[in-house]
């Protein structure tokens, strides 16, 4: 913007006014998402437990894809548990398929227009806990029942880790195809994150700095996820918030809701992230989508896809949302990018 200064006539000029324009400095507005754009990949390496940890693993920055005004719903799967059981998670496996898993017996695949493919029951005979995919499209899924990560290759399934004193509750399979395993101890006084790849324990996530606890102790959902930067992100509904440890484990932030719009206490349960390094959060008690961008800061809600309790969460590879609702036993397909 411009502003006008009129300054006086010499005495031998006429009786005029000269106008002279000096400019004003208006600042824009920062937009984060835009710089994310500039900034490269920075490797470094440290260890801690034993674990050696490779910054140079997380993606550099993808373009830019932003938020829309009014995200909409793409496809609404009909799947069987609303008519029986609870439904809790959902895993992308190919553009045309994701498995589920809630209260019933078998971990189901559906393709997107609600057909089921395949049917798998745990080894065990008991209802399976959380799911996931690998890289190369494994099933991985945790039994509480028998305090065991399991492996679906073909139709097989094969035992990967069995637990003494500690119950695995969640799982996610990372961008190294290690395994992130949320897990508490029989008595339910303490809870950890383990990194792990096949029987190894390569990595304990499990105090803050001075030593506190970082999730909660009861068999509460605590959902967990990679982001794109390896920052680890677990929904933690008992304690109400959302933590996020680096790669390291040492805690970056926590979240617990925006002090906004808000109807009922923020309750997290299923999360994500997206190639925008986006954090994305189903709160049930509020029946809506909270996103976060890679440092915590609340970027906006997806509150208008008449989600009821939405609850587990995940992306396919062109970043569109998928969200089952635990009632209703639907799974919803959300375009919220542009």
């Amino acid at each position: 913007m411009m502003s006008a200064l009129s300054l006086p006539t010499s005495p031998g000029m006429l009786n005029s006014e000269l106008t002279v324009s000096l400019p004003r400095f208006t600042p824009q507005k920062i937009n984060k998402e835009q710089i994310y754009q500039q900034i490269g990949s920075l490797s470094i390496k440290t260890e801690k437990h034993g674990y050696t940890m490779d910054s140079s693993g997380a993606e550099s920055s993808p373009p830019i894809r932003l938020l829309i005004d009014i995200p909409w719903i793409i496809t609404d799967i009909e799947t069987e548990y609303g008519k029986s059981s609870e439904l809790y998670s959902v895993s992308f496996l190919s553009d045309d398929e994701v498995w589920t898993s809630g209260l019933g017996l078998m971990m189901k695949l559906y393709n997107l227009h609600g057909k089921l493919v395949k049917s798998i029951q745990t080894k065990s005979g008991e209802r399976p806990g959380d799911i996931s995919v690998t890289q190369s499209g494994e099933l991985v899924y945790i039994d509480p029942n028998d305090r065991t990560v399991n492996i679906v290759k073909n139709t097989q399934i094969q035992r990967v880790i069995r637990l003494r004193g500690w119950i695995p509750l969640y799982v996610c399979s990372t961008s190294s195809d290690d395994r992130l395993v949320v897990m508490i101890t029989d008595d339910k006084k303490q809870a950890k994150v383990v990194r792990s790849s096949g029987s190894t324990e390569k990595q304990t996530i499990q105090h803050s700095d001075k030593g506190q606890p970082l999730y909660s102790f009861k068999h509460y959902s605590k959902y967990i996820s990679e982001n794109r930067n390896l920052d680890i992100c677990v929904a933690d509904s008992k304690a109400f918030a959302v933590k996020v440890v680096n790669q390291a484990g040492k805690l970056r932030f926590t979240y617990t809701g925006t002090p906004f719009t808000t109807k009922k206490s923020f309750n997290p349960v299923g999360i994500t992230t997206d190639s925008q390094r986006r954090i994305l959060i189903a709160d049930c008690n509020n029946h809506r989508i909270n996103i976060l961008d890679q440092d915590g800061q609340f970027l906006r809600y997806i509150d208008n896809c008449h989600s009821e309790y939405p609850w587990g969460l995940c992306l396919d590879t062109r970043n569109k949302l998928f969200v089952v609702e635990q009632l209703t036993g639907k799974v919803k397909k959300i375009q919220y990018y542009m």
